[in-house]
């Protein structure tokens, strides 16, 4: 039908297609295509989107301007009457619907809704039972006027739609009076199963479903429309007859079927019969939860932490694959277990990742000689040795003669190489692990042996825990710097009436705060290398690039006095053992348990030292990435440096050089990493992997509000403070219960002043978990959903040996 010529005013419903959606908008082509596929579609008629242009074009409307001011455009819209070709359009297409009066429903259309990745649900009107023409031709009007209502025009620029390129029809169809009515997913948009179909349904009118009014009757249907579940609503009857509920899924896998994506598809149910209102591809549908076998949900929870921020395509072939990955292949490699290829553990589309798949390890052959070979590890490599290890050496000399390059000066070949050789760098990490892991955790078995011989195996976490790593050192350098706030009136009063960015702008500024700021440098320069985000994001900035996290510690930490410097629990822990009968009698037994615990602590402390080795060279590596992404601003193939996160390593080593770079090959690369950028904003909710869906339900009494693993021992009660990232560091109070949905060492600093910690993602082993032990902070972790259950202000008991919240 898009044969060049200008489009008719108004068009039968049944001759619009896919390919009109610039005509008819998403939801008009969407419903041509039903009644296309033999569909029941009530019948109706398309105002075109050149009507709603001629309109806006008389009233003066224009278009950026209208995106800066809606009301402004909803009354110039509203307020200039249709012209006569129009409104005789509109009134011949309503005769043949029927005579003068037949109530009609007026919905809007606009060209950027319905579409794969932007829904635009609700962000346009519609008027139903409309009766008259003159009824009609304003209700017309009130929808052209509803594509500038202030949540469609603040929708369209987080999904980053020009408004010169958007433009609203307007669908006028025969109005059903339904006995019933809603909406179904021919896919579960929670879980991802494709198997099952989910339908909200109410009687009466569907909006009352959409808009959220009634709790609607909730049916899980299978593909042949047999009812698995049922769970009644607000009517307290049966709203869809098993019949319907058939003929529904029947209707809805033929729509899918169609279309072929999964639909998301309003209907009602008039005369006993179904028909299709609108079907619309679903947005943020997250890939099946992946079957899991009983290693795999034992590390899905680890990984789960660390991919809990989506990386972007440049972190997962720029620094995942060629660092970390490899990093982790050296590793299992030595002890004769085949890590799975990347591309086995992330599941993507259009080079975004959506999925995570936790790893399946393979043993071989080699893997029989694994205990042999790592006793000898352990002999050769004890991890009191390692920082003097070559390995060490090596790739501190790497990451320093990176953070000596100028990166101005070299070529765009010269960049791409030095992602390589950031990369490289990381082999002397994984030889390091591969080496000094086996000794370093090796001691933990006879400690844990003694510890059960003398019946003190409670003692066994603490006890480990209580080492020295670069983590605590950094903890207790902010510690000293909350505690120079604290001395100083005029900085504390900064701290306490200016958010993270005010403050900070504030010590680099103002002279009376120098000597401060130059001990935050300091710090910066020792610390600042460690990760914002998580070891697998290299495109996030790092403490030393964007110290805003930082000072928001700082500001906590300084809002309440130190914390005594009481015994810790490590220290405690090793003064009970050591006064046991046995060990008090026997001095050379004593002497040994505590060269044994020594041994255990120095062996956890390399596990942490080292991930903050490795994370020394994230910073050169995304300073190089954002050079990268400058030279292609200046090019004008992408508008920020950011963007060109959203390419691909290989697609970056396929550009020509930026400078010699054709409108073609711009243009490519704009269009990329602007569709990546949709996928990823469509996304943005969908967890990498969702653990309730993906592993058995923990064990729970059904008192507890929260369950999850043990990982610090104690019981706390406090008030509930919900800190979803770093930029919200500075919301937590002393006393204050953490809940995170996941933490990384840069949170650890909090754990000082929390009361507990309760993480929807983690382990025992993870970060947090090991240096709540270390504080003696109760922690509960892989909760999965204690940041959506919990709320601020909730007052709770923590139970960190048993992995439970309740209420306080």
């Amino acid at each position: 039908m898009d044969d060049g010529a200008a489009p008719p005013l108004v068009l039968p419903l049944a001759s619009v297609r896919a390919a009109d959606v610039s005509v008819a908008g998403g939801k008009g082509a969407n419903l041509g295509e039903l009644i296309d596929a033999g569909l029941p579609v009530p019948p109706g008629f398309v105002v075109t989107t050149g009507a709603y242009r001629a309109h806006a074009a008389r009233a003066g409307l224009e278009p950026h301007a209208a995106a800066s001011h809606p009301a402004s455009a909803r009354q110039i819209l509203t307020s200039v009457p249709l012209d006569a070709a129009t409104a005789h359009a509109v009134t011949a297409a309503l005769t043949e619907l029927g005579p003068e009066g037949t109530p009609v429903a007026v919905r809007s259309s606009a060209t950027a809704e319905d579409l794969p990745g932007a829904a635009f649900a609700g962000q346009q009107d519609t008027f139903l039972n409309v009766s008259g023409t003159d009824a009609v031709l304003d209700a017309v009007r009130r929808c052209w006027a509803s594509l500038w209502t202030d949540r469609a025009a603040d929708y369209r620029q987080r999904q980053g739609i020009d408004p010169a390129e958007v433009a609203i029809a307007v669908v006028v169809q025969r109005m059903v009076d339904p006995e019933a009515a809603g909406v179904l997913f021919t896919a579960d948009p929670l879980s991802g199963r494709r198997d099952e179909l989910v339908v909200d349904a109410a009687p009466g009118l569907g909006e009352a479903v959409v808009s959220g009014e009634v709790t609607p009757e909730h049916l899980v249907l299978g593909r042949d429309g047999a009812v698995r579940e049922r769970t009644q609503g607000q009517s307290g009857e049966q709203v869809v007859p098993d019949a319907a509920a058939r003929e529904l899924a029947q209707l809805a896998v033929r729509a899918e079927q169609h279309f072929g994506v999964p639909q998301d598809v309003e209907w009602a149910l008039a005369n006993g019969r179904i028909v299709l209102l609108q079907a619309r591809p679903m947005t943020a549908l997250p890939f099946e939860a992946p079957p899991l076998n009983r290693i795999q949900q034992l590390v899905a929870p680890f990984f789960v932490e660390m991919f809990a921020v989506r990386p972007y395509p440049l972190d997962v072939t720029g620094w995942i694959g060629p660092g970390v990955v490899r990093m982790l292949h050296l590793m299992t490699e030595s002890v004769g277990v085949r890590f799975p290829p990347f591309d086995e553990l992330v599941r993507e589309r259009d080079g975004v990742a959506l999925q995570l798949v936790p790893p399946r390890p393979r043993p071989t052959l080699r893997t029989f000689g694994a205990p042999l070979a790592l006793a000898r590890r352990a002999r050769r490599y004890p991890s009191k040795r390692w920082p003097e290890d070559p390995q060490v050496q090596e790739f501190t000399a790497a990451v320093a003669a990176l953070d000596a390059e100028s990166l101005e000066a070299m070529s765009w070949l010269g960049l791409l190489h030095r992602v390589d050789r950031c990369n490289d760098a990381m082999v002397s990490i994984g030889l390091l692990r591969a080496a000094y892991l086996p000794g370093a955790l090796l001691p933990v078995l006879p400690l844990r042996v003694v510890l059960a011989l003398l019946w003190q195996g409670r003692l066994a976490s603490p006890l480990v825990a209580g080492g020295r790593t670069s983590t605590r050192a950094g903890n207790d350098a902010l510690e000293e710097l909350a505690a120079e706030v604290r001395a100083d009136p005029a900085l504390l009063d900064a701290a306490a009436e200016l958010d993270a960015h005010a403050f900070l702008d504030a010590v680099r500024t103002r002279p009376e705060f120098a000597r401060f700021n130059d001990h935050l440098t300091a710090f910066l320069v020792e610390y600042g290398h460690r990760e914002s985000v998580s070891v697998v994001v290299a495109t996030a900035p790092s403490w030393r690039d964007d110290p805003v996290p930082v000072v928001a510690i700082i500001q906590s930490l300084s809002a309440a006095s130190r914390p005594d410097q009481r015994e810790t629990p490590g220290d405690e822990a090793l003064r009970r053992l050591l006064a046991h009968p046995l060990l008090r009698r026997l001095g050379p037994a004593r002497a040994a348990v505590r060269e044994l615990v020594e041994a255990s602590r120095r062996g956890f402390a390399f596990r942490e030292d080292s991930h903050a080795l490795a994370t020394k060279v994230m910073r050169p590596l995304r300073a190089t990435f954002m050079e990268l992404g400058r030279r292609l601003v200046a090019a004008g193939a992408i508008d920020a440096p950011e963007d060109v996160f959203h390419l691909r390593l290989e697609e970056l080593r396929a550009l020509r050089p930026p400078e010699v770079m054709d409108d073609v090959e711009r243009s490519r690369v704009r269009d990329l990493a602007a569709r990546r950028a949709a996928i990823r904003r469509e996304y943005a909710g969908v967890p990498m992997l969702d653990l309730v869906a993906a592993l058995p339900p923990a064990a729970d009494d059904g008192a507890a509000l929260v369950v999850g693993t043990p990982a610090s021992g104690g019981v706390a009660e406090g008030l509930v403070r919900v800190i979803r990232g770093p930029e919200e560091f500075g919301r937590l109070r002393a006393g204050d219960v953490l809940v995170c949905p996941n933490t990384n060492p840069s949170w650890t600093p909090l754990f000082a002043r929390a009361a507990a910690v309760v993480v929807d993602t983690g382990g025992l082993g993870s970060h947090a978990a090991i240096v709540a032990r270390e504080y003696g902070v109760p922690a509960v972790m892989g909760t999965r959903t204690g940041t959506s259950v919990l709320r601020d202000g909730q007052r709770v008991r923590v139970d960190g040996s048993r992995g439970r919240v309740d209420s306080a």
